[in-house]
């Protein structure tokens, strides 16, 4: 627990380096054997030969014996101290019988290709092969970055976009330009011509991030160029997972953190770095730290505005039906140390999904679809009540006439009953309880003695129990 706490303490004095550094990966070095046809730098029996019609920019770093060289019309050769040519008179016994090496074409490499750049940190980082993972958006230079082609090296790159490519800072052989109008300066150089080429302006001088809670790259405008440099993989996940800003589907898992204004971005970064990453267990997960915008959701449904938090994308290096569960087991690990350190972080609260259709919702998501519907079906049943309302008001709708009450005012009193049978007699006719007059002409079944013991009066009918008669009373 002690080494936790230290861990915290230093990362709360870790100075603030929330951009990065993207470096260039290709180059057009005469001495990088990947440049030439033949996979190997021509030696002192080859002929080496620039296509006339191409524009390169060549940067040699030693000095080389050839039998011949055929130029382009249009390019230069940057020579380092010590570096040249020379015609070797005599076969090279090292060198085989001798080919025609041929200087692969670098029009194809494109600034809006994630594959060809690295980010890091710091520029120590860079030098030493410490890259930082990104969602493809952010793989290519962001406006807040300061973009490095490396000091012994040439390069070609098209950097078409339709308008202007803004950055903090451009370095191309040792020389780092931060004022645009230097820059613009080297771009019209025949060497900027022959380096940078396209339709757009690469432009330099922006301030930087300056918020330590991390800054939107906001590369979205360039999606369409960006992914049509990207192939997509094929998955097996359950519910494959689209990251904000990756052009793929991808199997692992997505920890959405909402934060304070105490939260530090590349504090947080290193956090995860040093408590996770450098166990030996996740030591194989990618991981990638954005902050983005997202619309947000009433309901998960109805939008209504838009937040800004941190997306943590982890992905681990299974395939089949292990995929993406290494990752979710790191997103649990995250979630549980937003819930015993969050709030000393910044954190304020957090949320993931997975690969596997695992996520910190589940148990609210099961009542989700319920409580929508019930809240779509108000907001139904009030639109349509206010519609009706306003057309009635309008006079387009007119409500239909109540059928009339009728009235009890005439009403007879309550001790006004009225004759057996009379108007208010609805009920059903009894021939035991029935007026004498009406009973059936049966001998027998009544006798005298029984009609004689029925008294109608306006008060009721009255009958005469044998059982309870009163000479039995007075007896």
């Amino acid at each position: 627990m002690a080494r936790r706490h230290d861990i915290f303490l230093f990362l709360c004095i870790l100075p603030f380096a929330n951009a990065l550094y993207k470096q260039w990966i290709p180059d057009t070095n005469y001495d990088n054997a990947t440049n030439w046809d033949k996979g190997s730098v021509p030696c002192g029996n080859d002929q080496a030969v620039f296509s006339a019609q191409r524009k390169v920019s060549v940067y040699v770093e030693t000095a080389h014996a050839i039998t011949g060289m055929s130029l382009p019309v249009d390019g230069e050769l940057i020579l380092a101290s010590g570096a040249g040519f020379t015609v070797r008179e005599g076969e090279d016994p090292g060198c085989g019988s001798g080919v025609t090496a041929n200087f692969k074409d670098s029009e194809s490499l494109k600034w809006f290709d994630p594959s060809l750049w690295v980010a890091a940190t710091t520029i120590d980082d860079l030098h030493s092969g410490a890259y930082q993972f990104s969602v493809h958006e952010e793989s290519v230079p962001c406006q807040y970055d300061d973009v490095v082609f490396r000091e012994t090296t040439s390069f070609r790159v098209d950097v078409s976009s339709g308008h202007d490519v803004p950055v903090k800072s451009v370095s191309v052989l040792g020389k780092k330009f931060t004022s645009n109008s230097e820059f613009s300066q080297y771009l019209s150089s025949n060497s900027g011509k022959l380096q940078f080429h396209g339709s757009s302006s690469l432009r330099v001088g922006g301030s930087g991030c300056d918020d330590t809670t991390g800054c939107i790259c906001d590369n979205s405008g360039n999606r369409d160029k960006i992914c049509s440099n990207v192939k997509c993989d094929s998955l097996e996940c359950k519910k494959p997972l689209h990251p904000v800003g990756h052009c793929c589907d991808v199997c692992g898992a997505i920890v959405n953190v909402q934060f304070s204004s105490k939260f530090n971005f590349e504090s947080y970064r290193q956090r995860l770095q040093h408590l996770f990453l450098i166990q030996h267990k996740y030591e194989s997960i990618q991981m990638a730290l954005s902050k983005v915008s997202k619309e947000q959701r009433l309901l998960r449904v109805i939008p209504f505005g838009t937040t800004q938090e941190i997306q943590v994308l982890l992905l681990d290096q299974k395939t089949g039906q292990e995929a993406g569960k290494l990752a979710e087991a790191l997103a649990r690990d995250i979630m549980q140390d937003v819930h015993n350190q969050g709030l000393n972080i910044g954190i304020t609260s957090a949320e993931f999904e997975a690969s596997s259709g695992a996520s910190s919702s589940e148990a609210a998501g099961n009542n989700t679809g319920v409580v929508v519907g019930a809240v779509l079906g108000s907001l139904l049943g009030v639109g349509l009540l206010a519609v009706v309302v306003m057309l009635y008001h309008r006079g387009i709708v007119r409500l239909p006439k109540m059928p009339s009450i009728p009235s009890f005012s005439k009403r007879k009193d309550s001790s006004d009953i009225g004759e057996l049978g009379g108007p208010l007699d609805h009920g059903f006719d009894n021939p035991i309880f029935d007026k004498p007059n009406m009973m059936p002409e049966e001998p027998g079944l009544y006798g005298t003695e029984m009609i004689s013991s029925i008294t109608l009066t306006r008060s009721g009918v009255h009958f005469v129990n044998p059982a309870y008669d009163e000479t039995d009373f007075n007896a």
